[in-house]
């Protein structure tokens, strides 16, 4: 039950259940306060401590630190190898987190708690109940609160209305804990588009290898059944359907950008013309038909828009049936769109068709609600430079949540994302990051974030993410999960 500020009574102290750790002492606030250290406690934990007018109040260890009275001249006799006396404590400042009043609103003591107050180690049921961490039937489980039992869930449609982001240095485990959250929107059957640019997510459709040793409840398994993939190379994975584009329906100035065609007046209308003489005879027609018809014509300035169309060709991306849409995305399923193999121009190029059809096609309601995810994003809407797919993810991350387009970038740079779509995302998943310019990144996109979670950042293990956003209370340390499906992104050994 939760208690409020008009109520008097403390709870009765209870050592034997709770742990007492310390005192407090000193100066003692309503968001802060200090205690010495009587028992061993670490960074990070969860304590709770009494406040005279409401009760329990849950707090969390942001630092800890060691005073003594150790002087210099005490400091050279024990180099010297005497016996020295030395008065030492041990002192945590703990940032209180707060309550929940009879509303269920997370709120902190409004007076001071008392000094002397004892200070115990959290009971599991009050950090579930103040952090809000309650079994959620539209939940994402993405791993345990580090240093407890205690599962941590994401708000799958706060997800998605509000943007997610998956930061991480290279090597923290990015792609993997992209790959858990994936797992949790296939169970939950969230639609999904994933932008893959190295083929990595395609492991997803086997199963995991069993890790018995880290009790996470989850099984092996693999979600083959509920995964559609698609290739502008095909030839180069084959198991994927081909993602092919009706070159009728391109904008002129677009295809002269792709053939590298700096002085596109000059071309615009051999093009147009082309174009239009083909679909009045044709209907629907190729790249092929345009170059054999320019070429009929012996115009002597079609010489370099022919050059450069035949190049065009070569990418094997333009057919006179193209891929719909709404094949691509598939309500409960998830669609890879694997570019593997495929330079980065044209990646930025088939991004930009899809996103943009996706984004006119989910306006009319023409497709079901679904989340695009976005490997690399910063290739995709970087900070510095443009693009073809730039201004696209600007629209989506500003406009995308009114109309059911939630965005999931994925990045190891987050200071190269664009800011205007980085700062979109209200929901983050930051794993180690050590890069000054990532971090600042990250400060400036993350609310409600202690200076020891920042610093924290720096140190985080492989496998440890700090969690905010998507209807948690406060960012959370958070152990993910173990993945069911087999991991696409592991590093390939040399020797």
């Amino acid at each position: 039950m939760s208690l409020t500020e008009d109520e008097s009574e403390p709870p009765a102290e209870d050592t034997q259940s709770y742990g007492r750790v310390g005192v407090t002492f000193g100066d003692v606030g309503t968001t802060s306060l200090k205690f010495n250290v009587s028992s061993p406690v670490n960074k990070g934990e969860y304590i709770q401590i009494a406040h005279p007018n409401i009760g329990w109040v849950l707090g969390q260890i942001d630092k800890i630190e060691r005073q003594s009275d150790l002087s210099v001249d005490k400091a050279e006799e024990l180099n010297d190898g005497k016996e020295v006396d030395i008065d030492d404590t041990v002192i945590a400042k703990v940032n209180i987190i707060g309550y929940r009043d009879e509303k269920d609103l997370l709120r902190v003591p409004g007076n001071p708690f008392r000094a002397g107050e004892p200070v115990y180690l959290a009971e599991e049921e009050l950090i579930r109940e103040v952090l809000g961490l309650k079994e959620d039937k539209e939940g994402a489980y993405i791993g345990k609160l580090r240093g407890h039992d205690i599962r941590v869930s994401m708000n799958i449609n706060t997800i998605a209305q509000k943007h997610l982001s998956v930061l991480a240095k290279t090597g923290s485990g990015k792609s993997y804990t992209a790959g858990v959250l994936i797992e949790e929107m296939l169970k939950n059957d969230v639609t999904m588009v994933i932008l893959d640019p190295h083929g990595e997510y395609s492991s997803i459709a086997k199963s995991g290898s069993p890790k018995s040793s880290e009790n996470f409840d989850v099984e092996p398994r693999g979600y083959g059944e509920k995964l559609n993939e698609f290739s502008p190379n095909p030839d180069i994975n084959p198991n994927c359907q081909p993602l092919k584009f009706t070159f009728r329906n391109m904008d002129t100035k677009e295809v002269l950008e792709m053939c590298g065609l700096n002085k596109r007046k000059t071309y615009i209308s051999s093009l147009e013309d082309a174009k239009s003489k083909l679909a009045a005879s044709h209907g629907e027609f190729t790249v092929s038909e345009i170059i054999r018809l320019l070429k009929n014509n012996e115009e002597g300035g079609s010489t370099t828009l022919i050059k450069g169309l035949e190049r065009l060709k070569e990418k094997n991306i333009f057919a006179g049936k193209g891929t719909r849409m709404d094949e691509l995305v598939n309500e409960g399923r998830a669609s890879i769109v694997n570019l593997k193999g495929t330079p980065p121009d044209m990646q930025g190029f088939i991004v930009d068709k899809i996103a943009r059809s996706i984004f006119e096609l989910r306006k009319r309601e023409k497709i079901p609600p679904l989340i695009m995810f976005a490997e690399e994003a910063h290739n995709f809407c970087p900070q510095r430079g443009k693009v073809e797919c730039s201004d696209t993810f600007r629209t989506l991350a500003s406009e995308g949540r009114k109309f059911g387009l939630g965005l999931g970038i994925i990045t190891q740079r987050p200071a190269k994302v664009d800011k205007n779509v980085l700062s979109q995302c209200n929901t983050q998943i930051i794993l180690k990051v050590t890069n000054p310019n990532d971090l600042k990144a990250i400060e400036k996109s993350v609310e409600g974030m202690t200076k020891g979670m920042k610093k924290e950042i720096k140190r985080l293990p492989v496998g440890e993410a700090i969690l905010s956003g998507a209807g948690l209370s406060e960012p959370l340390l958070v152990q993910i999960r173990p993945r069911e499906s087999k991991d696409g992104g592991e590093s390939i050994c040399v020797i």
